[in-house]
């Protein structure tokens, strides 16, 4: 691999104009297409087969199970809203409510027949219903309902509006992502000692996120995907985008100050840096892929569409990087060393201290990582998930559940529907009644409302909100009883029945999934580093990680420690797919600092160095550079979690503080403290695995057959200045 690097790094420097003309004809198509033949994503998240997600479609089938959305109604302070001019004005929303874009029906609160109003006769609320599914709902659509809802604001009267109708896609691009970017843009700046070849990695990290962002744009046009796949997808697509153009731009810097000539500079760190790229690539997106084995679509989907990203990462820096090297030349350098080339690279005196403190005191700093990553890990163990999203501080949503808490009880934010199919559903349902109503924490219990003449629903509005641990145990209690109803069959749905069954379903998955990325964890990295015990130190790490990172989210985002510092508007149980997806992208960094580290130290003991030295040399070349990208990485994170996007904001928190305890404690502590205490032993392999082949990531066949090779090439000026 590293030799076809170094000639496909030669190719893209020496055909550099037209290897970016290229990149750059697929960015401007990826942007028309993106224009021309994109679709709508869906903001709802189910499992087919699942209980409620079987009978939603029942509904559905029956003319119902559209989007809807509460229109809550509060009367002037001091008054009730069944007086006749009250009521008149409550009937002149509702009918114009009926006539908006895309409704179906709306309720009125005041009806006899199925009023919604609770005891002080003062609050209410129409239930909208559209005819698009949930997460279908156009932008369009929804800026009328909340244009009638602030209209409805005269005399005193309280107008608020919430439900799945109103669900918008996450906003990505706000301030703080840009602070982000910037951020690491200094980071680059510092590291390079040039601003040019910083914002020359910048640039062409963004080539290859917007051509992944914008194909997955594209694909919306074609098939359902979720919103939040764009935003992860371009999370992590600019992060490892901006990394993997660091590690070859830093080893081509390396070569130059070697002495090479510019193409040779070039070839060499793309066979070299580039190989380390291409692996540490691959442990992403199997890792990401790996999320099809959950069986669970929209997981699916999410990974499928950031393996992608990674993949068109991985190009980029490969060919375009290089490309765009061959126009930069020397200029990749400071001033200073372009004068004198070979001029030997500064030694980094921190760098030295850290690494001899760490390899002389291995027992105690090894003993502080694991004990102070175990400490933050402890919240882990009382995590919960949801798929209920708390709405922004201030919003009309936010503000509607509220008044609806505070007239009905926080159950009504969260009802259960039950659905009864067979002869007789209606009578079934309203003897059901009585039992469904004494098994606890239900509030209300409404008369069954029939939908076809063997179907009927029954809601229960349970006295609990509905992210709390109550909530799910009567999902769970209701399932019990109705399975024992005989003559009918009975389902339990609505949004909370869904968000408990696909958190219950990525919780039973989780372990799976685990598994399977450490399994392919430890075969990786005995191929690369032809070793067993660095393969099971590296893993043990990543647990160590994974540990700290969820557990450290569930402190600040369930328990609510630190909720300001992250502007954190309620704290409450994870969203569902936190989890799963932290533990697939943490793998895959991971897995990249370890190879780009150990790498470096597993080059030098090849050379002959003994095993303390080869710590010492390999972490004092790798580690700059791991620092710079672990910076990189957690701003780029860190810049999506104050957006008070919920969806994002807990993925992002996680992720950041995952590249810290990994990058900092996890690969430059315990890695080489843990290697220091094995010796020799550590480059152990057993005879029966000695059959496997070798990964040579950091091109050390290469350099060692051409430790000076030069290519003699005419090239422009510009490219030797």
């Amino acid at each position: 691999m590293a030799r076809l690097l170094y000639r496909l790094g030669f190719a893209a420097q020496r055909r550099r104009l037209a290897v970016v003309l290229v990149w750059l004809a697929v960015l401007l198509a990826a942007g028309v297409g993106a224009l021309t033949l994109s679709g709508t994503t869906s903001n709802s998240f189910s499992i087919p087969g699942q209980e409620s997600t079987t009978a939603l479609d029942k509904i559905k089938s029956f003319g119902g199970g559209g989007a809807s959305a509460q229109v809550v109604v509060q009367a002037p302070p001091g008054q009730q809203l069944v007086t006749p001019e009250n009521a008149q004005v409550v009937g002149g929303l509702v009918a114009e409510l009926k006539r908006l874009p895309g409704v179906l029906d709306a309720s009125n609160p005041l009806d006899p027949a199925a009023p919604a109003v609770n005891p002080d006769l003062n609050t209410a609320y129409s239930t909208v219903t559209y005819g698009a599914p949930p997460g279908e709902v156009t932008v369009d659509q929804q800026n009328a309902l909340f244009a009638a809802v602030e209209q409805a604001k005269t005399g005193g009267f309280v107008t608020e509006v919430k439900g799945e109708a109103t669900m918008v896609a996450p906003h990505i691009g706000g301030v703080t992502e840009g602070l982000g970017v910037v951020l690491a843009l200094v980071i680059l700046a510092l590291t390079y000692g040039s601003l040019v070849a910083a914002g020359m990695n910048l640039l062409t990290a963004s080539v290859g996120v917007g051509i992944g962002v914008l194909g997955i744009t594209i694909a919306t046009g074609f098939m359902d995907l979720q919103s939040t796949t764009s935003a992860l997808a371009g999370m992590l697509g600019l992060a490892v985008g901006i990394d993997y153009a660091l590690f070859i731009i830093n080893r081509y810097r390396h070569e130059l100050r070697e002495g090479a000539d510019v193409p040779t500079a070039i070839a060499t760190a793309v066979g070299t840096a580039g190989s380390a790229v291409v692996t540490a690539g691959i442990t992403v997106v199997i890792a990401l892929l790996g999320l099809i084995v959950v069986g669970i679509p929209f997981l699916t989907q999410m990974g499928v569409a950031a393996a992608a990203t990674i993949v068109v990462a991985v190009l980029v820096a490969v060919t375009l990087v290089p490309a765009v090297l061959g126009f930069l030349g020397k200029r990749a350098l400071p001033r200073k060393q372009r004068e004198a080339p070979a001029e030997a690279e500064p030694e980094g005196r921190f760098y030295a201290k850290w690494i001899g403190t760490v390899t002389r005191r291995r027992v105690t700093v090894l003993l502080l990582a694991i004990i102070g990553l175990g400490v933050i890990a402890v919240p882990f163990a009382s995590m919960r998930t949801t798929l209920v999203q708390v709405p922004a501080a201030d919003s009309t949503q936010a503000r509607a559940e509220q008044v609806l808490s505070d007239a009905f009880g926080p159950g009504v934010n969260g009802p259960l529907i039950v659905l009864f199919e067979g002869p007789g559903a209606v009578q079934s349902a309203t003897e059901a009644m009585g039992p469904i109503d004494a098994l606890g924490d239900t509030a209300i219990v409404a008369p069954p409302r029939p939908v076809s003449p063997t179907a009927a629903l029954l809601t229960v509005i349970p006295e609990s909100g509905p992210t709390t641990a109550e909530t799910e145990h009567l999902v769970e209690e209701l399932r019990g009883y109705l399975s024992g109803l005989d003559g009918v069959e009975a389902s339990v749905t609505g949004a909370t029945a869904v968000s408990v069954d696909v958190a219950v379903s990525l919780d039973e998955a989780l372990p799976i999934y685990l598994v399977l990325v450490v399994g392919l964890a430890l075969l990786l990295l005995v191929l690369v580093f032809r070793s067993l015990l660095v393969p099971l130190v590296g893993v043990l790490g990543f647990l160590l990680t994974v540990g700290a990172s969820l557990g450290a989210t569930v402190a600040v985002f369930q328990w609510g420690w630190l909720a300001d510092a992250v502007n954190l508007d309620t704290a409450g149980p994870l969203i569902s797919l936190t989890p799963i997806l932290v533990i697939g992208i943490l793998f895959g960094l991971a897995m990249d600092y370890q190879i780009f580290l150990v790498s470096r130290m597993h080059e030098a003991h090849h050379r002959g160095a003994a095993p303390r030295e080869s710590i010492t040399t390999g972490f004092r070349q790798a580690a700059p550079v791991v620092v710079a990208a672990a910076l990189i990485m957690f701003f780029v994170f860190a810049g999506f979690v104050p957006a008070g996007e919920p969806a994002i904001k807990s993925i992002a928190f996680a992720l950041a503080i995952g590249i810290l305890a990994d990058a900092f404690v996890v690969r430059m502590v315990l890695v080489p403290a843990a290697l220091a205490l094995l010796g020799e032993r550590a480059w152990w392999l057993p005879s029966w695995l000695r059959w496997l082949p070798e990964l040579d990531v950091e091109g050390t066949a290469l350099t060692d057959e051409h430790p000076k090779r030069t290519v003699e090439t005419r090239e422009p000026a510009d490219a030797t200045r």
